[in-house]
């Protein structure tokens, strides 16, 4: 049974993840800040399969040193799934007056959790042949107003991906640009905005599986370009850092 920890699991993108992967008969780490949610997400998916469920901060390294111990009592570790993410203040603030506190924690988050997460867990995932997955984001190389703050961070995660997928040339190592999605985040950043026109997260899912699926060379993919059934088709190329 593969075996996958999925950062920010109790809602949007890392639910319906953990959803597919259950589905498919996974075992499952989940991680998330709220216990409440964290918890009705396992319950629901311990119907299906092995959910292991643990509420914490990923900025936290206890807390990321007891995600990786779990991963270890299943004895493996396929993928990882670097999903929880902070948008940082919201209104979004121009970079000139967005506090450096705040920017700190964004990348607390953002780009130090999860490398922190790989450096515990690659022993497992170099045995396994296995996957990470960096979740990013088109403001990682597009220049949005007010989106310096987490732009520069997943441009920071893009590229913790790209070293990280040139040292270890046993695991594929994967941008994600999922593109925009009806998330909780994403209407933080655009308050007391209708943002109904933006996909659902499940509908996202499909790509990364699909990527997850033919396994393409480590790269930065966008889940735009992973439609076609083809992999190898020139719309779904591994994108480098910095091209959108």
């Amino acid at each position: 049974m593969p075996v996958a920890l999925i950062t920010g699991a109790s809602r949007g993108f890392g639910r319906e993840i953990a959803r597919a992967l259950a589905a498919r008969g996974w075992a499952l780490v989940l991680d998330a800040r709220n216990p409440a949610d964290l918890d009705t997400v396992a319950r629901e998916l311990a119907d299906v399969t092995w959910v292991a469920a643990y509420p914490g901060d990923v900025a936290d390294p206890t807390h990321r040193a007891g995600l990786a111990a779990a991963a270890a009592d299943f004895g493996r570790l396929d993928l990882l799934v670097n999903n929880a993410s902070t948008l940082g203040p919201s209104p979004l603030p121009p970079l000139a007056e967005l506090p450096l506190e705040e920017l700190a924690e964004v990348y607390r988050v953002n780009v130090l959790a999860p490398l922190g997460l790989v450096q515990l867990t690659l022993p497992q995932l170099r045995a396994a042949g296995g996957t990470i997955v960096d979740v990013s984001s088109d403001a990682a190389v597009e220049a949005y107003e007010g989106w310096g703050g987490y732009g520069s961070s997943k441009a920071a995660l893009d590229a913790v991906s790209a070293v990280l997928a040139v040292e270890e040339p046993t695991v594929r190592v994967y941008g994600f640009d999922p593109g925009d999605m009806r998330t909780a985040m994403h209407q933080a950043a655009f308050p007391g905005e209708d943002i109904s026109d933006r996909p659902e997260p499940a509908s996202v899912v499909p790509a990364l599986l699909r990527l997850l699926d033919s396994r393409p060379a480590s790269g930065r993919y966008r889940a735009a370009d992973l439609t076609p059934a083809d992999l190898g088709s020139p719309a779904a190329v591994p994108a480098e850092v910095g091209r959108d």
